[in-house]
């Protein structure tokens, strides 16, 4: 894999890593509720209006560009599990920014990963 690939592939997982915490974000805003009938749309257009959600929804939307781009370049049995890195990206990330829990099975699981892609990259 190139230098531009694999910048691209890594651009699209970082991208949607960074999605994922904003919609985090953005719904801790909000706070935990129920779905009902009466509230669904008081609810839905809080959640729309929050400018976390609003900015993961945009980098979705970029990643989706930057991971076409990788994948005209990368064969799909390589990219496709690279995106794997996402998990290990969100969770260092969510225990550093809202304080969730690393736990030593986590942690293992974070480091299987890391072998994995690094495997899979060397191929």
């Amino acid at each position: 894999m190139n230098p531009v690939s694999l910048f691209c592939i890594l651009l699209g997982v970082a991208l949607n890593a960074c999605a994922q915490l904003l919609l985090k974000a953005g719904v801790n805003a909000v706070g935990h509720f129920e779905f009902t009938r009466a509230n669904i749309l008081p609810i839905g257009f809080k959640i729309a209006m929050q400018l976390p959600i609003m900015g993961g929804l945009a980098c979705y939307v970029v990643s989706v560009g930057v991971w076409i781009v990788g994948l005209s370049r990368v064969d799909v049995s390589i990219a496709y599990p690279m995106l794997s890195l996402g998990y290990v990206v969100n969770a260092i990330a969510a225990w550093y920014l809202f304080g969730e829990v690393l736990s030593v099975q986590r942690l293992i699981g974070i480091g299987i990963i890391l072998v994995g892609v690094f495997i899979l990259a060397r191929s």
